[in-house]
């Protein structure tokens, strides 16, 4: 018995280090995504090779899922990033797109999210299917919208962690919680920080293409 309780002990803290470490991976790659360093996308990258492992052994499998497509957006944002700064050089621009082409996008990506959600009801294991897949599928767009570095990506990250708070609470994923409290505010904060980047640059990148 004590032994099983030794190992089980183990296993907890070995989990909530890593839990820790990702967690803070992940807070650097926002705060310098914020700052539109380069550097985020490494952070990104380790941040997510971890956490891939703790979403798996927390049943949060679209998650899982998210984590390994942050893997490929780390390396893609990381190749974007350079060739845009090559493009305006050496500057740091931004872009945005008219709301009519956000509704469009957010329109298809709900219903992504409702087909994952019911793959994952009827056939996975997974907690919180279709609010996880939800977060999921917004999550995917959003990142994609960093790599191409749309202001707006900070607005939909307002709401995607504001909900992913409630779900990692309910998981007793603490570290990752509060490190969702902390992404709510930041991401206020990136969207503010660059619009005013938008407001004040030559209209270089107006489209986003």
């Amino acid at each position: 018995m004590m032994h099983w309780l030794s190992n089980a002990l183990d296993d907890w803290q070995l989990m909530h280090s890593l839990e820790l470490l990702a967690t803070l991976l992940a807070l650097a790659y926002v705060i310098l995504a914020l700052r539109q360093s380069l550097w985020c996308w490494p952070a990104a990258l380790l941040s997510t090779m971890l956490f891939t492992h703790i979403m798996w052994d927390s049943a949060l499998l679209s998650d899982a899922l998210l984590q390994l497509y942050y893997a490929a957006m780390a390396l893609y944002g990381w190749w974007r990033w350079q060739q845009m700064k090559q493009q305006h050089k050496g500057l740091n621009t931004v872009s945005e797109w008219p709301w009519r082409r956000h509704l469009q996008l957010i329109t298809i990506t709900a219903l992504a999210g409702v087909l994952l959600g019911f793959v994952m009801a009827n056939y996975t294991h997974a907690d919180f299917a279709y609010l996880d897949a939800q977060t999921t599928v917004f999550s995917v767009m959003a990142t994609w919208l960093v790599a191409r570095k749309l202001v707006s990506n900070w607005l939909y990250w307002v709401v995607i962690d504001a909900v992913s708070i409630y779900v990692y609470a309910q998981k007793h994923l603490y570290f990752l919680t509060l490190l969702f409290m902390l992404y709510t505010i930041i991401a206020l904060a990136g969207y503010f920080i660059w619009r005013a980047n938008y407001q004040q640059q030559p209209q270089l990148a107006v489209s986003g293409r």
